[in-house]
């Protein structure tokens, strides 16, 4: 199996060395920088305002690089992260080398590698966004038994000059071919930078969003990663942002992963899809339906869905895209194949039938094991998120499912089989819980479910509070019903946030 998955990997330093990055050790970074002559070594972190940072090392000696990736080096806390004083700033950053990718924009040869944070006394920031994670993780396994595994859809326009030639049908943009579907080429590119960086991507597609305004087309595409353990689909979802905006700037275009630019049109999410695995078996199905165990991740996540708009909707224009008829979720609930529920269970090859048999009348009848593609899809995010924080967040409040008495009279309570916006289900939209309708309004939700989320000491206090004052800092409670018909006032809303998160 490891041979399969080395055969085909796209990252050069997987290439090179012939093992799973999983398994890179100092000794194979050095001789990677050696063989293949890398001269500048980047150290890459994400900061609190959910971007990553860069500390640029030149290679001096072998000396240098062997104490650069031993000791890490020290960075200034308080200008990364809000909840750090200045008077006791100082914060470690020490190189994961599973991380290791080559940077593709980079002249110089150059070997990239995300960091960890440590505190004063050598111990893992606890408020870090990495350390967090890595805490979400480790109690989901301790409660559960299982493996918390994560995958994003990233979705963002493109942006660049209209020139008249096979336009697109406005909002009709799914899975468009070119020429109608103008940045085609441009998202192949991000995906191939993508994979070599580590990336592990399903599939690329136009999307539905599409439109013409002050001379430019603005092209919704997305890209979509296969489930991973949830800490890698975090680093992965940070460093495809990363890619994308460095090759939109190499290739003179624009790009934003917004929640909302503009009124009417398709806003951009970043749909979270979830599974547990126990011994390398999906644990979401048995015999075409969804476990009990499935149902509990998801009665926890309906119990503190608003909550999670803390860590997954952070801006006030996030908010401007939670609205009915967008495709987008508005009240907490969860069913199968509908995308107007806060958390949809999408198809999952349960039918029984070889399609690919039927399809290829030349094949044999496959024995594939199709029960570890089904996941559980949570809708509200947006590319505003703190990656780190939102899957920590799912993390957490999926293990919460199992630790509730009630969890699957919760699932049978908030399952819905109806489209939630149409007239004729009001009855039932009553019944459901609103998510936020503001930041302000998150940070409420998060302050009443805070227990929650710093059980077992995974989000720490500090942060807790952090998230909190940002959120209200946005004075948005009643932004959204204030403005919702000035579009000059949402505008300005828009370009503020245009390059959020």
């Amino acid at each position: 199996m490891e041979d399969k998955k080395l055969m085909l990997n796209a990252n050069p330093v997987v290439a090179f060395l012939q093992k799973p990055a999983s398994e890179f050790t100092r000794a194979d970074i050095i001789r990677f920088v050696i063989e293949t002559d890398i001269k500048i070594i980047n150290f890459m972190y994400p900061g609190g305002d959910g971007k990553l940072k860069t500390l640029n090392f030149v290679i001096n000696d072998l000396d240098y690089l062997e104490t650069l990736l031993t000791c890490g080096e020290r960075v200034d806390g308080s200008s990364l992260f809000s909840f750090i004083e200045a008077g006791s700033s100082d914060l470690y950053v020490l190189p994961r080398y599973c991380t290791a990718f080559v940077d593709p924009f980079a002249e110089i040869p150059t070997l990239c590698l995300l960091c960890q944070y440590f505190d004063k006394d050598g111990n893992p920031l606890a408020s870090s966004p990495e350390q967090t994670l890595r805490k979400a993780c480790t109690a989901f396994r301790e409660v559960t038994g299982m493996e918390f595994h994560a995958m994003g859809e990233l979705e963002y326009y493109v942006i660049f000059e209209n020139d008249d030639m096979f336009p697109a049908i406005d909002q009709r943009g799914y899975h468009e071919s070119a020429p109608y579907a103008k940045a085609n080429n441009f998202r192949t590119l991000c995906m191939k930078y993508i994979a070599q960086t580590g990336g592990q991507i399903k599939y690329g597609h136009s999307e539905v969003g599409n439109f013409v305004q002050d001379g430019k087309i603005y092209e919704q595409n997305e890209i979509e990663f296969l489930p991973v353990p949830a800490e890698q689909a975090a680093d992965q979802l940070m460093v495809a942002k990363w890619v994308i905006r460095n090759l939109a700037y190499e290739e003179g275009l624009n790009v934003t992963f917004a929640p909302k630019i503009t009124v009417g049109k398709a806003g951009s999410g970043l749909h979270i899809h979830m599974r547990m695995m126990k011994d390398g078996r999906n644990m979401m199905i048995k015999d075409g339906r969804l476990t009990d165990d499935a149902r509990r991740m998801i009665a926890g996540m309906m119990d503190v869905a608003p909550a999670i708009t803390a860590f997954g909707n952070k801006n006030p224009m996030a908010y401007f895209r939670l609205v009915p008829h967008q495709e987008a979720p508005t009240n907490v609930c969860w069913g199968d194949r509908n995308r107007s529920v806060l958390v949809r269970v999408p198809l999952g090859w349960t039918s029984g039938v070889d399609m690919c048999e039927l399809a290829n009348p030349l094949e044999h009848q496959a024995d594939y094991d199709t029960t570890i593609k089904q996941t559980v899809e949570m809708r509200s995010p947006d590319g505003s998120a703190d990656l780190y924080q939102l899957i920590a967040g799912l993390c957490v409040a999926c293990r919460h499912g199992f630790e509730m008495e009630n969890a699957l009279e919760v699932a049978e309570k908030t399952y819905v089989n109806v489209n939630i916006h149409e007239k004729a289900n009001e009855d039932r939209l009553a019944q459901l819980d609103t998510l936020p309708d503001s930041c302000a309004a998150s940070a409420d939700c998060l302050e009443k479910y805070r227990a929650v989320f710093e059980e077992r000491g995974v989000f720490s206090p500090a942060m807790i509070d952090g998230i909190i004052k940002n959120l209200r800092s946005f004075n948005d409670r009643t932004l959204r019903r204030d403005i919702q018909d000035n579009h000059k006032e949402i505008q300005r809303l828009v370009d503020r946030y245009f390059h959020c998160g």
